[in-house]
């Protein structure tokens, strides 16, 4: 009998394990979300095809990267853009599907990945804003 009670629960915990390893469900964007970075990144590729630092940078979330010494404004435009804005990041930005994310304190965010670097834009009070610039590994 206590064997049998034994292998009833192994079987029970096995028959869970598939829900416990499968994979996490992708998050899905609102169809409002959706529609808002749509407006956002077509304005954003317009600024970056252009190479125009300042259109760019009106649509970056200031101090970049939570910086706030060393990314205002004019370091922004200075060390930031004409770093991580070049030719091929650019085309890279102008041809790349954005991913959705939403972070476990339900904050949304799209991404482009592009070679080493990943762009980030982030959901704010006021809309999507360019927000980091990280590094895909």
């Amino acid at each position: 009998m206590k064997s049998l009670s034994g292998l009833i629960f192994a079987a029970a915990l096995l028959s869970l394990a598939p829900a416990a390893v499968a994979a996490p469900k992708e998050a899905v964007a609102s169809p409002e979300v959706q529609k808002e970075f749509a407006t956002f990144i077509e304005k954003f590729r317009a600024a970056v095809k252009a190479n125009d630092s300042k259109a760019v940078l009106g649509l970056t979330k200031l101090p970049f990267m939570s910086h706030t010494d060393e990314y205002d404004a004019a370091a922004f435009q200075a060390k930031v853009y004409k770093k991580e804005f070049n030719a091929k990041n650019r085309a890279c930005i102008q041809r790349s599907k954005a991913v959705y994310a939403r972070s476990p304190d339900n904050s949304e965010s799209y991404s482009i990945f592009c070679g080493d670097e990943i762009f980030s834009f982030t959901k704010t009070s006021t809309g999507f804003l360019f927000t980091e610039i990280g590094v895909n590994d």
